[in-house]
């Protein structure tokens, strides 16, 4: 454990050398509540005093995307204004690029100041969700006891690892495949020793999962060459691909990324639970042999194998949905569709996480095996 951090720590501080941070205009950020809703604002009355619009030259279309706005006088609840009543104004969809919520008497609202007026920045909700999170610990700890605590600690290695290390070590530079690879090692082998312990069947479970990323990892490589990626999928990636950064951000790379994280859950289950099976024949069957042992891991793992793959194969559907419905709107053939590098990368990333389930299986089947009745007295001759 002292280890798993120590190493946290070094990564972080290596992945933070020369971290690229994008200036930001100054602004204060504040929490509020509203306490009066003072008016609404038309597009025509924010323009009123406009040159342009005076004398005729804004069309409509100008004004529609100006949208309308609210005004109204929110309380502040934390900092140095903390007590103090301000104005601020809430566009409503428009220029927002959203259809928002309006705000409502008693709300509690994000506000920020950027120098010349306060504005809306969103419903404050992180109080709904740290509320749900600590419901999450305790169900964990109370139905997992020692084994719950364990698990929530390899999930916060885990979740540091990524937004610790990996996001900072691509914004600094470092190489995303080789960064990649390490954090999904590291968060590997610290998951599986915390959960099953320091003994064979964590070191079984963690060659296999290993073993079944690297699978993915090159078939994703091979695949990326094969179907000609740019990385280009969506507005974000642009962004990534546009920052004034010294080291351009290799957006094949994070596909990369993206398909060996993703498939490193789906993988380590599969891992341990077969290392886990095996481990229990091992103990209640006595003597058995390695090939025995060896097809008992094989027909545990073909059990299993269907269920993961549907669990990964939804899991890409359901985070794509919205994407999914919006290109088929504006897609005239199914073709056409499937061609789209958007959903070319979403079809690669359950494909490529599946191989890695098909090789962790019978190579976690063989490790346990061989570990397992490593002694010879234990194997049946």
């Amino acid at each position: 454990m002292i280890i798993a951090v120590l190493l946290l720590i070094t990564g972080h501080f290596i992945a933070m050398d020369g971290l690229f941070v994008l200036s930001q205009i100054p602004q204060e950020n504040a929490r509020a509540r509203v306490t009066e809703i003072i008016q609404r604002i038309s597009p025509e009355e924010r323009l009123f005093y406009l040159d342009d619009y005076e004398s005729g030259e804004v069309d409509d279309s100008f004004l529609t995307l100006l949208g309308e706005s609210i005004i109204f006088e929110a309380e502040i609840r934390n900092g140095p204004r903390r007590g103090s009543t301000v104005l601020a104004e809430q566009n409503l969809g428009g220029l927002s690029g959203e259809s928002q919520k309006e705000a409502a008497l008693g709300d509690r609202v994000l506000l920020v100041n950027f120098g010349y007026g306060w504005f809306y920045n969103g419903h404050i909700r992180t109080g709904f969700l740290l509320g749900l999170g600590v419901l999450f610990t305790l169900c964990v700890l109370f139905f997992g006891g020692k084994k719950g605590f364990n698990t929530l600690l390899s999930l916060s290695l885990t979740c540091a690892a990524v937004f610790a290390v990996f996001i900072p070590s691509i914004l600094s530079g470092k190489n995303i495949y080789l960064m990649a690879a390490l954090v999904c090692i590291y968060a590997t082998i610290t998951t599986l020793l915390i959960v099953a312990g320091y003994n064979k069947k964590a070191l079984a479970a963690s060659i296999g999962c290993i073993s079944g990323i690297l699978v993915t990892g090159l078939i994703s490589v091979i695949m990326d060459n094969l179907l000609s990626l740019t990385g280009l999928l969506d507005e974000h990636s642009r962004h990534l691909a546009n920052l004034p950064i010294g080291t351009p951000i290799d957006l094949r790379a994070i596909i990369f990324a993206g398909i060996i994280i993703g498939a490193m859950g789906a993988i380590m289950d599969v891992s341990i639970s077969i290392a886990s099976s095996m481990w229990e024949i091992r103990e209640k069957a006595g003597r058995i042999s390695v090939k025995s042992l060896f097809q008992s891991g094989i027909n545990i793992g073909r059990d299993i194998m269907g269920s993961m793959a549907n669990t990964l194969i939804l899991a890409y559907i359901g985070g794509s949905l919205s994407v999914v419905l919006i290109l088929s709107v504006y897609s005239n053939s199914l073709m056409e569709l499937l061609n789209r590098e958007m959903i070319v990368v979403e079809i690669l990333q359950a494909l490529a996480g599946i191989f890695g389930i098909l090789s962790a299986m019978p190579l976690t089947a063989f490790f346990s095996a061989a570990l397992f009745l490593r002694d010879k007295k234990q194997a049946k001759i």
